[in-house]
């Protein structure tokens, strides 16, 4: 195990969840439904199937070596996550990539990275290695992970106020200029529901830990077990997601969309879906290296990962003017919310090489 390294490679993971959508933004003359459903199929139906084949040609063998019900959980709890998956992508919509971020992900950090330890604490086997919430309140490396979760809380917090100050600060015009469907009620009612369902991909890896183990048998490294999982979990996602986005296409008629643009647009829409699909697969690509680094305090990645999607989201929300026309304060503030979160990630750093040296 390698803590430092596993913050690496969180890192990595987190800036391409942080910057997927930002192509996007460059879409010209389709609807959302249409470059969401596509986007989705390069992120949750062919990314995962080529990296399965290119690391583990032989990767169906290891669905047919675990029990039914392992595959079943997995993909139902990707299913859940597909929800909130969607409702993540329309957060973005009416927020911006900034706020939208903030918001639903400080949801999903918080559920995603206590709930595990707290359901072990009742239903883990007898004799297991899982970390127990008595096990985060009683030993240091525990008590100072809780503390840089509390502290990744508090930045997601700040991120979220400097949110409402530009709610405050500018007119309908400034934010229509900056964000085209600014909706600030519908945005964070959404980014609440994306926030608690995309906690979901956390119990998806818990569930599908046999695959892990059996692909690791299998020959693969460990480094790399999560790839296959990641074909289970992922079809459950785009399950959701297909429907959604179809239904939508019949219902707004714009299943023309896929073979018209403006002139010379159609292709570099394709290839933005692609790009922003392949990008966004490799945030659980590398999130999944990064977590077989973690040791014990695995549970922890949730945390790590949901930090650096949140740093990187209000960096290129900067970058590319969704604070245009907001305060020197609210400026400040949203960038003491993203220090407060590097700090979050250095501090759950070190209780994870605390608890990996003590183990």
């Amino acid at each position: 195990m390698n803590p430092i390294l596993g913050v690496i490679f969180h890192a990595i993971g987190g800036f391409a969840a942080g910057s997927f959508y930002a192509p996007c933004k460059r879409i010209k003359g389709w609807a959302w439904e249409t470059y969401w459903l596509l986007l989705g199929v390069f992120a949750w139906i062919v990314a995962p199937l080529v990296m399965a084949l290119i690391v583990m040609p032989n990767f169906i063998e290891v669905f047919t070596s675990v029990p039914v019900k392992v595959l079943f959980w997995s993909y139902f709890f990707g299913l859940l996550w597909g929800i909130g998956g969607l409702t993540f992508g329309l957060s973005m919509r009416y927020l911006g990539i900034s706020l939208g971020v903030s918001v639903a992900l400080g949801f999903c950090a918080m559920f995603g990275t206590l709930i595990p330890p707290l359901y072990d604490q009742f239903f883990a086997a007898p004799g297991s290695n899982a970390i127990t919430f008595t096990d985060l309140l009683t030993q240091t490396s525990g008590q100072v992970t809780l503390g840089g979760i509390a502290v990744c809380l508090l930045g997601i917090v700040i991120c979220g106020k400097a949110g409402m100050m530009k709610e405050k600060g500018l007119s309908a015009e400034q934010k229509a200029d900056s964000i085209k469907e600014f909706n600030f009620t519908k945005g964070i009612f959404v980014a609440t529901f994306a926030g608690i369902l995309s906690a979901c991909m956390a119990f998806a890896f818990r569930a599908g830990a046999p695959i892990q183990d059996k692909a690791v048998d299998l020959g693969i490294r460990p480094v790399l077990s999560n790839i296959p999982l990641l074909v289970i979990v992922l079809l459950g996602g785009f399950t959701t997601n297909c429907i959604w986005c179809l239904w939508l296409s019949f219902k707004n008629k714009t299943f023309t969309d896929y073979g018209f643009a403006p002139k010379g647009q159609l292709s570099l829409n394709y290839l933005l879906c692609m790009l922003a699909g392949v990008l966004w697969y490799f945030q659980f690509f590398f999130y999944g290296m990064g977590s077989t680094q973690m040791g014990k305090y695995d549970f922890a990645s949730w945390t790590l990962h949901m930090a650096f999607i949140i740093v990187t989201s209000n960096a290129i929300g900067l970058l590319t003017h969704e604070w245009k026309g907001s305060s020197k304060h609210t400026i400040r503030c949203v960038l003491a919310g993203i220090a407060t979160l590097i700090l979050s990630t250095v501090i759950v750093g070190i209780g994870n090489k605390l608890g990996a040296a003590a183990h």
